[in-house]
């Protein structure tokens, strides 16, 4: 699997839909303790403020992009790998973004 082709793929999706986002889990799923989606957002879209639900990354394939927490914010450009923060986050894509999400989901 190409992470550069999905990235690319997915981001001339987000561009051509109204929502300006595209995503596909590559790995893992809800029924699996990891998971790893893709995920492309158009510059100015956001993944609004969400409950962190166990130990996650962001690793930025393009663009640029900012994690923000409670009480401090991250920015990220390709290459970089973010570290989620336990609590309530979201994400912005200051430019056109991809990124590829790593969740290890923590027991009920």
């Amino acid at each position: 699997m190409s992470l550069d082709a999905l990235a690319r793929e997915h981001s001339a999706r987000a561009g051509a839909d109204t929502t300006g986002r595209s995503s596909e889990t590559v790995f893992g799923g809800h029924e699996r303790t990891l998971r790893q989606t893709l995920i492309a957002l158009m510059a100015g879209q956001s993944m609004s403020e969400h409950e962190n639900p166990g130990e996650a990354t962001l690793f930025v394939l393009q663009g640029r992009m900012r994690l923000i927490g409670d009480e401090a914010s991250w920015d990220g450009r390709k290459g970089d790998l973010l570290i989620v923060p336990e609590g309530r986050h979201s994400v912005e894509a200051v430019e056109d973004s991809v990124m590829l999400l790593t969740v290890a989901k923590l027991g009920d």
